[in-house]
C-alpha cells in the first residue's frame, strides 16, 4: 500500500501540485471573465477574382457579424480581426447568389460567430471591356457682344474608360466640368479633367484633358448678348 502511495501520489509531488495551482488558476481566470456579445460591420472580401471579369452591381453589401465569448477577448476585438471571405475563382459572366455563414467568416479562435447578417447576397458580373469614347466639353456662360461659338478643340479629344461590359457600352462620350466663357472675345483655354457619370467605369488616364474654346465676330442680333451652347 505504501509502494503504491508513493509511486501514484508522491512521486513528483511537486509538480503536481504546481500543475493543479495552474489549472486552478486558469480555470479561476475563465470563471470570472464573463462571456459578452458585440456586432461588427465588416467589409465582404473577394478573393481570385478572374482577371477578365468586373462586378457589374454597383452596391456591393457588407456584413454584420455577431460575435460571442470571453469579454476581455471582445474589448480588444480590431476591425481587421474580423472578416468575410468569399471565393470567386472560375466564376463566368452572369448573376451569382452567395450564401455567407460562419465558414466564411474569419475571426480570433476564442471568439463563435453566432450570426451573419445578411445570409445571402446577390451580384452580377460582367466580362472587363476597354474602349476609346469622345471627350464632350461643357460650353456655358454668355459670350460679349457681337461674338458666338465658332469651335472647340479638345486635346487629347478621346480617352480610355474601362469596366463591365454592358456599363463602357453605354457610354457615349466623357464630359468635363462646364467652362465658362462669358465675356470671352477671342478664345479661352481651359483644364479640365473629362469623367463618365457611371461609378462603375474606370477612366484608364485620369490626366486633365486641355480645351480650347474659339470665338467669331457676328453682327449683334437685335435683343442684345448670346449664350453659349455646348457643342
Amino acid at each position: 500500500m505504501r509502494d503504491l502511495l508513493h509511486r501514484y501520489v508522491l512521486h513528483n509531488l511537486g509538480l503536481k501540485l504546481i500543475s493543479l495551482g495552474l489549472a486552478v488558476g486558469v480555470w479561476l481566470a475563465v470563471a470570472r471573465d464573463p462571456v459578452a456579445e458585440v456586432a461588427v460591420d465588416v467589409a465582404i472580401e473577394f478573393r481570385n477574382i478572374p482577371q477578365d471579369l468586373e462586378i457589374s452591381s454597383e452596391n456591393i453589401p457588407r456584413a454584420q457579424i455577431r460575435l460571442r465569448g470571453p469579454e476581455r477577448v471582445v474589448h480588444g476585438l480590431r476591425p481587421s480581426d474580423v472578416y468575410a471571405e468569399i471565393e470567386l475563382s472560375g466564376l463566368k459572366p452572369g448573376e451569382r447568389t452567395f450564401d455567407l455563414t460562419a465558414k466564411q467568416i474569419h475571426e480570433p479562435s476564442e471568439l463563435e460567430v453566432v450570426q451573419v447578417v445578411p445570409s445571402q447576397f446577390h451580384l452580377t458580373f460582367d466580362t472587363r471591356l476597354t474602349r476609346q469614347v469622345p471627350v464632350q466639353p461643357r460650353v456655358a456662360g454668355t459670350f460679349a457682344p457681337g461674338y458666338a461659338l465658332d469651335r472647340v478643340e479638345v486635346d487629347p479629344p478621346f480617352i480610355t474608360i474601362s469596366g463591365p461590359k454592358k456599363h463602357v457600352e453605354a457610354v457615349e462620350s466623357a464630359i468635363t466640368d462646364p467652362l465658362d466663357v462669358s465675356g470671352s472675345m477671342n478664345r479661352a483655354t481651359f483644364v479640365r479633367h473629362a469623367y463618365v457619370s457611371d461609378p462603375l467605369i474606370q477612366v484608364a488616364s485620369p490626366d486633365p484633358v486641355r480645351v480650347t474654346v474659339i470665338m467669331q465676330k457676328v453682327p449683334i442680333a437685335s435683343g442684345g448678348t448670346q449664350s453659349a451652347k455646348p457643342e
